[in-house]
């Protein structure tokens, strides 16, 4: 293992998806456990990288070296259920691995090139969560590295040491990936997933993996409005079991609109939700014509509803929903010609299940009375669009981190989270600190200052 200068032609390792850029002295590329726990031997400051698929600046350096975990991307044999893969292995590749096993890893981010150490670190999860849950429920085993330099193997069901510091407070019941976990009679396992790299260095991950179900059914539909949608979503939380359930607003439907390798779109349609079913081949059946049924009473026509249940007709609904961010993404990048300090500015919070109609009539009528461009999308199952607000000159893009730091408050009051599945990194601070307060942050650098007491780990991560 060699440890490299920052030079221009490693440049690219000083941002992540996020486009903050920061700053490093060096870069390391360790392959193997022991690699890891030598660098960390010198006390220099380190801030982990794997895929860089990250969009909160969590792998954004901020002085001292870069540890670049990418090398380490090894998968082993699935056996008895479980994989065990290195840090830096890609969901692509754990894909690819399962191919012909009928078994599958369903936790699935829109980026399935994000490396599973870095998924471990935010608590990563995506649309099926709705069903399979988060990283958190799919990871049996974790080997992880201590500033210290010691390693250890830490397996589901061991206890938290006693003498570990635990916050006292607890995370909201919503899908959270804000802050260090904390629950009653926990696994000590879960304090390290989401924590951001920040307690200890993940360096080999076995993953629960599950049965490939008999059936995968897809369900497009096309409703009038979004009441009317929000309707079909609260109806079929209540009376079908999907896996996902995905929402696309007025304006996420015009900018696909513009795609020209996508399927047509009719003009009266007006707001879309999708629907994913797995199971046996009776049950998904029935709970499609049952959707299908009710999505009748909320003004949507299931002749127009786009069905599918072969494995090509349903990657072609995913690439549907994964085209959203790079249409958003390359609209941003040519205003950022004009104005290069713009990037979009995209929520990533959830509510209770009961607070679901009156977040979105307030994200609504902040939008409005900013009269802020604006996509609404995402994994509203859980309560959990992202509001990506797109700013078309400096002041816009002020004016939305303002609206976007009063919509944090708010769901805060709600018993909601600021982060649901792409964590804080170094963006998200503040709002860190309006969901858990003063003595909330406190209490999380109590627990960092026991594993980590000079603050080598990931430094400016969380808080």
């Amino acid at each position: 293992m060699k440890i490299y200068p920052v030079q221009p032609e490693t440049s690219e390792y000083l941002q992540d998806e996020s486009r903050l850029r920061g700053a490093a002295d060096e870069i390391a590329f360790p392959e193997t456990e022991e690699d890891v726990c030598a660098l960390l031997a010198s006390g220099t400051p380190v801030t982990l990288q794997g895929a860089r698929t990250g969009i909160t600046g969590g792998a954004v350096p901020q002085g001292g070296r870069i540890l670049n975990l990418s090398k380490m991307n090894s998968i082993e044999e699935p056996e008895n259920g479980l994989l065990t893969v290195g840090p830096g292995t890609l969901l692509c590749d754990v894909h690819k691995k399962l191919e012909g096993t009928g078994l599958f890893f369903s936790p699935d981010p829109t980026e399935d090139t994000a490396s599973l150490g870095g998924m471990a670190a935010c608590n990563a999860s995506g649309a099926r969560s709705f069903k399979y849950g988060s990283m958190r429920r799919h990871i049996e085993t974790l080997r992880v590295v201590f500033a210290d330099g010691t390693a250890r193997e830490i397996r589901r069901g061991e206890p938290v040491p006693p003498e570990v510091p635990l916050p006292a407070y607890r995370v909201p019941d919503v899908k959270s990936a804000a802050g260090y976990y904390v629950a009653d009679e926990m696994d000590f396992l879960d304090l390290f997933i989401g924590a951001e790299g920040t307690l200890g260095i993940i360096t080999e991950l076995t993953l629960q993996l599950s049965a490939v179900p008999n059936a995968i059914w897809g369900l497009t539909a096309f409703l009038p409005s979004e009441k009317a949608a929000l309707g079909f979503v609260q109806k079929l939380r209540k009376e079908t079991a999907p896996a996902a359930i995905e929402f696309f607003d007025f304006n996420a439907l015009n900018l696909l609109r513009k795609n020209p390798d996508l399927p047509k779109l009719a003009p009266e349609f007006h707001t879309a939700v999708y629907a994913e079913f797995h199971g046996t081949d009776d049950n998904v059946e029935a709970a499609v014509t049952e959707a299908a049924e009710m999505m009748a009473d909320f003004g949507a026509d299931p002749d127009a509803a786009w069905v599918a249940m072969e494995s090509a007709e349903l990657e072609r609904m995913r690439l549907f929903r994964h085209a959203l961010p790079e249409a958003i993404n390359q609209l941003i990048a040519e205003r950022k010609r004009e104005y290069p300090e713009l990037t979009k500015l995209g929520t990533d919070m959830s509510v209770p299940d009961d607070r679901l109609e009156e977040i979105m009539k307030l994200y609504r009528q902040g939008l409005e009375r900013e009269k802020l461009e604006h996509v609404i999308f995402g994994h509203i199952g859980n309560n959990h669009v992202h509001v990506n607000i797109l700013p078309r000159n400096p002041n816009e893009y002020e004016r939305g981190k303002a609206l976007y730091a009063e919509w944090a408050k708010q769901v805060v009051q709600m018993g909601g989270s600021v982060s649901a599945e792409h964590g804080i990194g170094k963006l998200k601070r503040d709002f860190l600190r309006i969901m858990f307060g003063d003595k909330g942050i406190e209490e999380m650098q109590n627990l960092k200052a026991y594993f980590d007491p000079v603050g080598l780990l990931n430094p400016g991560n969380l808080f």
